[in-house]
């Protein structure tokens, strides 16, 4: 795991865009230009790691998909990239017959069935088109990468694997057993871009365990063939290599041992546009006004809306940064940036003064003329393009951090916030914890022991309360809460700085709260197994290594020093709390590497709706 897996499922779509050939590196002959036809999956798939202008280097002309209504181009190569479901083999079969493009090259997602391919052929031969079809790949990249370290595994197909669809109580066994499958598929699809087998850790009793066991099985059965095994470069490093015998850990998590996580309100920057804005595969949308509708007399005018999009990318240095700190810091580094573009914008506007240009060009500071020999003035011009980008960037951050602070100020999410931390920490509170859950404003999260009368009484929906009743008695576990340790906020007053004065950004009346390190469960399990602590919560999970060929699950050797690597996946869905709780905690051990993954992202609102649905049933 050198590389992270955002490198590497990148660098798997580039060869495919490239013929599934290794793309040329610093070459000036023009890319083959080409179309590339997906489905929401491949689209899904694609858009988190190339953008636009990356796909146009490479040759991409025109990117449509699948089921769009296509015109023929009869002298361009099409790449296909699409998960190979009927309906999507029954459309590429019509795309043969109508003899839409030059020459086909065919790339499934998951590996297609023998039979699929069959009606591939007869299409193919039907429509006396066999040459066309120049290659057909199984790609093994049904995963979506969000970020270095973290990965989910569907997006259009997630309402199948979510947590409601495995944990409702009327669920068929061939359903659980799809269910499984899917996500088994996905994740052998992520092992097989990362090119190394896991040792894989998970509780008993639950839907973890299950996938552990499909996966171990699906590991097992490609490692036995030798000859055709999708990791047989893992085996040559593994058996050649003596530096080689370092594998990461897989630990398997399931939703159901920690039901609070995903109800608490957040306060960094990431969760919290996931949590009140329309987040979705790195990019947010929300909706702008842009002037005002005309209205009858005496009435308000009304503000028009606009949707605008803003791709959050591992290339936004800022968001890099900023991504995992709390909403207030991220408005003062904002603040910071903005007073630093403009120094620098006053410095350009200062020298064209000297050099007598300021009356030359009144417009901005993008057109300074580049004909001028001034060594300053060139060096100035010379850092233009690095300024512009620095304010596109405040810009976008200006206007997002904007959205979300007026949901943090009408929803009181800085206050909820605070409760919460302060009953984690069992810290005194300023009001009754019935007048903080009667506030109709509020999200009441469950994760406290609330009397049902009293949220009866606020007009609360007790549908979620009702659904964690009913799985906590059936499965007989005491609910462990949180080790949260000293994890209370710290107050730091009002915080009144105005971002600019054209913006509306003020932080005046939301409360500054300083983050103290959490130790969320999936963290502290992640950990005891990755540096093979003696953990109650741990001391069970099973055990397995699909390299070992041979034996029982007690005559394993296991391995008994500390992992370097490691992957935590939670069955069930996750969230972005646990995810950037991951990244602090893996700070504070140097030397290890964890990523994180889940078979569904979702906020609270979501997942409280999910509970909701259960709970009614």
């Amino acid at each position: 795991m050198a590389a992270s897996v955002r490198e590497k499922q990148a660098a798997a779509l580039k060869r495919m865009l490239n013929f599934n050939a290794p793309p040329l590196k610093n070459t000036a002959a023009e890319p083959v230009w080409k179309v590339l036809i997906y489905d929401r999956g491949g689209q899904d798939i694609i858009s988190p790691l190339l953008a636009v202008k990356e796909l146009r280097d490479m040759g991409i002309t025109l990117h449509l998909l699948l089921h769009s209504d296509r015109d023929p181009i009869p002298d361009v190569p099409a790449i296909y990239f699409v998960m190979p479901t009927e309906e999507n083999i029954d459309r590429i079969c019509q795309d043969l017959r109508s003899q839409l493009y030059e020459s086909y090259y065919f790339n499934f997602i998951s590996a297609i069935s023998r039979s699929k391919l069959e009606d591939i052929a007869s299409a193919a031969l039907s429509a006396n088109a066999i040459t066309q079809v120049t290659k057909v790949f199984d790609q093994y990249l049904n995963f979506i990468t969000l970020e270095e370290d973290m990965f989910i595994l569907g997006n259009q197909n997630k309402e199948f694997i979510s947590y409601h669809a495995i944990n409702k109580p009327d669920i068929m066994d061939t359903e659980m057993e799809a269910i499984m499958d899917t996500i088994v598929d996905s994740l052998f699809c992520f092992f097989v871009t990362l090119g190394t087998v896991p040792i894989i850790r998970c509780p008993r009793g639950n839907a973890a365990e299950m996938v552990a066991v499909k996966l171990d099985k699906k590991l097992r059965e490609n490692l036995r063939d030798a000859r055709n095994s999708l990791f047989f470069f893992f085996f040559f490093l593994f058996f050649i290599s003596p530096l080689f015998n370092q594998r990461p850990l897989f630990v398997l998590a399931d939703r159901n041992l920690d039901l609070a996580t995903p109800l608490h309100h957040t306060w960094t920057y990431q969760a919290l546009i996931h949590d009140v804005l329309d987040f979705h595969l790195n990019r947010v949308s929300m909706d702008e006004s842009v002037g005002s509708e005309s209205s009858p007399a005496g009435a308000r005018p009304k503000k028009k809306k606009n949707k605008k999009s803003y791709d959050l990318t591992s290339a936004d240095m800022f968001w890099q940064k900023h991504k995992g700190s709390p909403f207030p810091e991220v408005a003062e580094s904002v603040q910071e940036e903005l007073d630093t573009y403009r120094a620098q914008e006053d410095e350009v506007k200062r020298l064209k003064s000297i050099m007598g240009l300021e009356g030359e060009d009144e417009g901005p500071i993008s057109s300074i003329s580049m004909s001028d020999n001034t060594a300053k003035l060139t060096s100035a011009v010379s850092s233009l393009p690095e300024l512009l980008e620095k304010k596109r960037l405040i810009d976008l951050h200006t206007n997002v951090a904007t959205a979300v602070l007026d949901h943090i100020k009408s929803r009181k999410l800085d206050v909820y916030f605070e409760y919460e931390e302060k009953l984690m920490s069992k810290s005194t509170l300023e009001e009754s914890l019935l007048d903080i859950i009667s506030d109709p404003d509020g999200r009441c999260a469950s994760v406290h022991s609330l009397c049902s009368k009293a949220l009866l009484d606020t007009g609360c929906d007790l549908s979620p309360v009702n659904y964690i009743k009913q799985w906590k008695a059936f499965t007989k576990i005491a609910a462990t809460p949180s080790n949260y340790g000293n994890s209370g906020v710290k107050p730091m007053g009002l915080f009144s700085r105005v971002m600019n004065s054209g913006s509306q950004f003020v932080m005046e009346g939301v409360k500054h709260l300083v983050l103290k390190q959490h130790e969320l469960r999936v963290s502290r399990i992640e950990f005891g197994v990755l540096m093979i602590y003696d953990l109650q919560e741990t001391d069970d999970y099973r055990y397995f290594d699909p390299k070992m060929l041979r034996g029982s699950e007690s005559s394993i050797p296991r391995n008994k020093n500390p992992f370097q690597e490691a992957i935590v996946f939670m069955v069930g869905g996750g969230n972005y709390v646990e995810y950037q709780n991951l990244v602090d905690y893996t700070k504070a051990k140097p030397g290890k590497r964890v990523l994180y993954g889940c078979s569904e992202l979702f906020n609270a609102g979501q997942f409280i709706k999910q509970l909701s649905s259960l709970g009614q049933k």
